[in-house]
């Protein structure tokens, strides 16, 4: 057990199987280790071994909170989801905001560990301390937003006061590969598959209900001055200072037209690296401009209201409301909110500025409860497969509506191209023998930000180890908004540095669970104060970057036992320097192309890695234990 602040010492393990519950402490060397969220689960999928399908019953999913949830510290509303991931077979981890994490530490708990698989659908809930399943088979089929509504009635909690909602749509109960994890109004665990693992357990949802019960920090000076220090910086930020920085007024959205001007925004499924960059090459219709599908252009013309999660004064969500109309019938639509991702994967990428559909488009993956991201990503591949030869059914750029309609084919696999859509970028390739028009690493699609414009995401997407992720190292913080301080974007000497460190940092700040954007104002320094003083550890700056380091290794090691190693770090062809298939970027990024092997080779270095393969030495050297009780029977290597 673990008698550190912060914590509860308690976890639900949910035999689905067997439909039984039992409670279990954490032990106290984890949470040292580890810390808390991403870390432990990342530790809970690790010792229940490599050697699993994602989709069988023998995978867990768990939900797990750090010791600064549902505290006075800020941004520390967050949630962690854990397990195998069946879109890209590594691990995963996915976190969203809101309530639920905080009301899942009110009710008593740290996690939630789900395990086998219920005969017919359940869902959980929780409340003082207990966990109870019941039936769900009357809401088996029905959407995010359905669901929810016939299940706060059942539970007799006021949803939004006392209430949350974590639960899959038809996306998760279809196996659709990229499935995520709805949160209350429209927060998604998304990327990875969270939810497809979720459907595979005939888990509809968890709903958790809690009052207010922060928990008290074990040194509580230290823990004040470390909470004030971490909102005065805050509040000082360009970016993250409340009704003043950039985040606070536009949202996440503030980076469509930042990216843009540095010619590191992906268009046209990523042949080019800029909306203007398209235009020019490519002036017959149709063309777009990513301004219409801007932070500014949001608030100038379809905001409604900013609401924001708990603990959080920066309020970066940015509700809107939109009329319009899809394939002749009106549609009115209030919802929250319009990010920066799903605004490139519905605008830029497949060439579509129309503002009031691309908001129904994401509200659409929210009802079927399926990544936005990885959503628009397929979307803009099937654009270019059509465009190529390689589909019958036709899509053309832009083309908005059909675009809504095939979210939906998608999220309920209603036919072939949907089917195989449905399967991610790499499973649609191969359905059309379409290659060359994937952009994916480990089968999950870039996010918002070129490669060709951003050596630092470049070398971020190849070596995350969840696939193609911004958010594992946010280099963008540096690249684009100078913090810590600015460095040039396009070059690529000192980015696999720049990048370790980023990872390091976000795994701690993961682990707590802290929101990602505390990074753009806080540090290492007011980090540790933090942890310090819920916890009542007295560790160094030192001490905790390396649970971070830890942390990104033991991910790393449970892909190598995976199979996982330096020939799966790369990027498409389609950005990488040395390849007939390259595609040199444009503006700013005149004539780029990613330098792979001198990034790799830095970062490895910079990691002590091996051709991708973490060392049996540095997993000693972190105190990373393998062998008996942790399901791991051996070391990896390179030529596994």
């Amino acid at each position: 057990m673990t008698e550190l602040g912060g914590f509860n010492d308690r976890v639900a393990r949910v035999d689905l199987t067997e439909g039984s519950v039992a409670y279990e402490s954490i032990p106290d060397e984890d949470a040292k280790k580890y810390i808390g969220a991403r870390g432990l689960g990342v530790k809970y999928v690790f010792d229940n071994g490599p050697d699993v399908d994602p989709t069988g019953s023998e995978n867990i999913l768990t939900f797990m909170t750090g010791p600064l949830t549902g505290s006075r510290a800020v941004m520390s509303g967050r949630i962690a989801v854990v397990t195998k991931s069946p879109l890209t077979g590594t691990v995963t981890d996915s976190h969203h905001g809101g309530w639920s994490g905080a009301r899942l530490k009110w009710s008593g708990f740290d996690g939630l560990i789900f395990e086998g698989a219920a005969e017919e659908p359940v869902y959980a809930v929780i409340e003082d301390g207990d966990v109870e399943l019941r039936d769900a088979s009357h809401v088996w089929g029905m959407t995010t937003h359905e669901a929810r509504d016939v299940l706060e009635e059942e539970v007799e909690g006021e949803y939004g006061k006392n209430l949350s909602f974590m639960g899959i749509g038809p996306g998760g109960e279809n196996g659709v590969k990229y499935a995520c994890i709805m949160n209350e109004d429209d927060r998604a665990s998304g990327r990875g598959g969270t939810g497809c693992v979720m459907g595979s357990k005939n888990l509809k949802a968890v709903m958790v209900k809690a009052t207010t019960d922060m928990p008290e920090p074990a040194a509580v000076e230290t823990f004040t001055e470390g909470t004030s220090e971490a909102m005065s910086v805050v509040q000082e930020s360009d970016v993250t200072a409340p009704n003043e920085g950039g985040l606070s007024v536009y949202g996440t959205n503030v980076l469509m037209n930042l990216t843009e001007e540095i010619d590191a925004l992906p268009a046209r499924n990523g042949k080019y690296t800029s909306t203007r960059a398209e235009r020019e090459a490519e002036p017959e219709e149709p063309n777009m401009d990513s301004e219409n599908v801007s932070g500014e252009y949001v608030r100038e013309n379809i905001l409604v209201d900013e609401p924001t999660c708990h603990s959080c004064p920066v309020a970066c969500k940015k509700e809107v409301e939109v009329s319009t109309t899809v394939d002749g019938e009106d549609v009115d639509l209030r919802m929250e909110s319009l990010e920066y991702e799903p605004a490139f994967t519905f605008g830029p990428n497949p060439m579509n500025e129309d503002i009031e559909k691309l908001a129904i488009m994401i509200d659409r993956c929210n009802k079927m409860g399926i990544d936005a991201i990885e959503t628009g990503n397929i979307i803009a591949q099937a654009m270019e497969m059509d465009e190529k030869g390689y589909l019958e059914e036709g899509i053309d750029w832009g083309d908005a509506d059909k675009m809504i309609d095939l979210i939906e084919r998608i999220g309920r696999r209603e036919d072939e191209l949907a089917d195989a859509l449905a399967e991610g970028a790499a499973g649609a390739a191969a359905e059309f023998d379409a290659e060359d028009t994937r952009l994916d690493v480990k089968n999950q699609t870039i996010p918002a930000y070129d490669p060709r414009g951003m050596k630092g995401m470049a070398i971020g997407y190849a070596t995350s180890n969840r696939g193609a992720c911004h958010l594992r190292g946010y280099t963008p913080a540096a690249e684009v908004l100078g913090i810590p301080e600015k460095v040039d974007p396009v070059e690529a000497e000192g980015k696999g540095e720049l990048l370790a460190v980023f990872q390091d940092l976000h795994a701690v700040s993961d682990s707590f669970d802290l929101c990602k954007f505390s990074a753009f104002a806080e540090g290492i320094e007011e980090y540790t104060a933090q942890y310090n003083g819920m916890t009542g550890r007295d560790i160094s700056e030192d001490e905790l970057t390396k649970a971070g380091e830890r942390i990104y290794t033991l991910e790393r090691y449970y892909n190598n036992l995976n199979g996982f190693d330096g020939e799966d770090d790369t990027l498409p062809e389609r950005f990488l320097e040395d390849s007939e298939a390259g595609i040199p970027g444009k503006g700013a990024a005149e004539g780029e192309l990613v330098e792979m092997d001198l990034l790799k080779d830095e970062y490895y270095s910079v990691r002590g890695w091996e051709d991708g393969v973490v060392p049996e030495e540095k997993l000693d050297e972190l105190g990373i234990e393998v062998g008996p009780g942790t399901g791991v029977s051996g070391a990896a290597s390179a030529d596994d």
